[in-house]
């Protein structure tokens, strides 16, 4: 397939009805790295498009004006190809840019990136150069428009083989990356659909819940508010999802306000959810009617876990446009991977208590659903625990994200997971006309046997009789209709 990138202010690739985003600089340092000096202009997948121009600027400082100087180099070149980039003379030390040994050898030109051609994708890698003129604190890299004939994950870097250029900046400039259907990055394109798909999934779900909840309002009980909270977030974390998609594919940007408020209701929702599931496995408001002392615990983890999530969400989306995965950086994953494995021990170690509770009191109608919620946890936890194995395996074959059009599977599992134990959920606790026999009693004989309380003994005090031995002792015994028989221990005579 045909593709194009549009590189604004550096070069340009803008098409007709396009898929890919704006890449924007401003002021960014080039920094070290083997014997060049680099900034990263953006990584995406791309697919085709048509082609059309911009340009990107470059300053470097005002002591360096009187000299002529190496070269600035842009280079586009494919993820498969990156072994074309660079060298080494003799098997030595690789090298990005031409060392005298290499141009000895005629290998490339002193001062250059070194690249050889692809043998696969005719015309790439594709550089562009610019220098600084005698007397000019400036260079323009001018706008170009590339068509790409290979769908792939393309990469764009800013070289600079002068290390007495290592205080240029790139002063402004921007590049614009499409595709087919718009400027979604080919990575980031499929969850715009699968947001519309989930919203649509949650509307489906929101309309069965809220159609029972109207009809039997006068038997909902606290544990179906809750649950009610979850999906009336769950919907608007997916819509708000769907339309910074839809925004950042329509204009190129992405929308930060939009992106936060989706991340902020998705981090209030997982919240809410795992609270909501480890107060159920408590027992609240179905075998006690309050937390008691443990409210302030419950309520400090779920604050903590809101933080510590909001900020890796922030990071990982917020002003995201390229198709690189795993941006935020380990003191950020690891407090909320731990504070998840710690809301799984104490859901479970407390859904332990509260079914040998049920079990001890013979509340079996309780007993059942909670065995049932027992089992679609264990199921999920063991998923979750496949898919974690199965995404680790993933990310570390895939250094490079060369596999970027899978990638999107990733994201989208967690959200399906989650939402199918909800319509678990939703289904054990529907409001129905028997609601409350779910729900916390009073009566601490609710569900015995017949057999435990039919018979229930009572000893009372035994007095003298005229030949001094005690009378044997009157049993009041309780039968099952609810009457008092005492048996005396007299025969009765005619």
């Amino acid at each position: 397939m045909s593709s194009l990138f549009l590189f604004s202010a550096l070069f340009s690739i803008a098409g007709l009805l396009v898929e890919g985003s704006v890449h924007e600089y401003k002021g960014e340092k080039f920094v070290g790295r083997g014997n060049a000096l680099v900034v990263h202009g953006g990584s995406e997948g791309i697919y085709f498009s048509r082609p059309s121009s911009n340009k990107v600027t470059f300053r470097r400082p005002e002591d360096l004006h009187n000299f002529t100087s190496g070269l600035v180099q842009a280079i586009i070149f494919e993820v498969e190809d990156r072994e074309l980039i660079g060298g080494s003379a003799y098997g030595g030390q690789r090298a990005i840019c031409c060392t005298p040994d290499l141009a000895k050898l005629d290998a490339c030109t002193q001062g250059e990136i070194i690249h050889r051609p692809s043998t696969t994708n005719p015309g790439f890698p594709y550089v562009l150069t610019t220098s600084f003129s005698l007397d000019k604190d400036m260079a323009i890299l001018p706008s170009r428009s590339i068509e790409i004939t290979k769908t792939g994950m393309y990469n764009l870097y800013f070289m600079i083989c002068d290390p007495n250029l290592k205080d240029v900046v790139v002063e402004e400039g921007k590049t614009i990356w499409k595709n087919p259907t718009g400027y979604l990055p080919g990575r980031m394109a499929p969850l715009m659909n699968f947001y519309a798909f989930m919203s649509i999934a949650f509307v489906i779900l929101g309309i069965f819940w809220f159609s029972q909840y109207a009809r039997f309002w006068k038997e909902v009980f606290p544990l179906q508010n809750c649950i009610t909270l979850v999906i009336t977030l769950g919907m608007f974390e997916m819509a708000l999802w769907y339309f910074d998609y839809a925004e950042f594919n329509e204009t190129g940007v992405r929308p930060t306000g939009t992106t936060v408020w989706a991340v902020t209701f998705g981090t209030v929702k997982r919240t809410v959810a795992r609270l909501v599931i480890l107060i159920v496995s408590m027992g609240y408001g179905v075998v006690r009617p309050t937390l008691g002392g443990l409210t302030s615990k419950v309520l400090m983890l779920g604050g903590t876990f809101f933080l510590t999530s909001e900020v890796l969400e922030l990071v990982e989306n917020v002003g995201a446009v390229s198709d690189i995965s795993g941006k935020a950086i380990l003191f950020l994953v690891l407090p909320v991977a731990l504070l998840d494995a710690f809301f799984i021990l104490w859901v479970f170690k407390s859904l332990s208590a509260t079914l040998n509770k049920l079990q001890a009191r013979r509340m079996m109608v309780k007993l059942d659903i909670y065995r049932k919620f027992t089992n679609a946890l264990a199921v999920a936890v063991v998923v979750s625990v496949g898919w974690i194995c199965y995404e680790l395996y993933f990310k570390s074959r895939d250094v490079y994200n060369e596999h970027w059009q899978n990638a999107w599977v990733i994201p989208a599992f967690w959200q399906f997971l989650s939402f199918s134990l909800l319509c678990v959920i939703c289904a054990l606790w529907a409001p129905s006309q028997n609601s409350m026999r779910y729900s916390y009693s009073d009566d601490t004989n609710e569900e015995f046997d017949k057999d435990e309380s039919s018979l229930r003994l009572i000893k009372p005090a035994s007095y003298p009789t005229k030949d001094g031995l005690h009378a044997p002792e009157s049993r009041p015994v309780t039968n099952s209709n609810g009457a008092t028989d005492v048996d005396t221990g007299e025969e009765k005579t005619a």
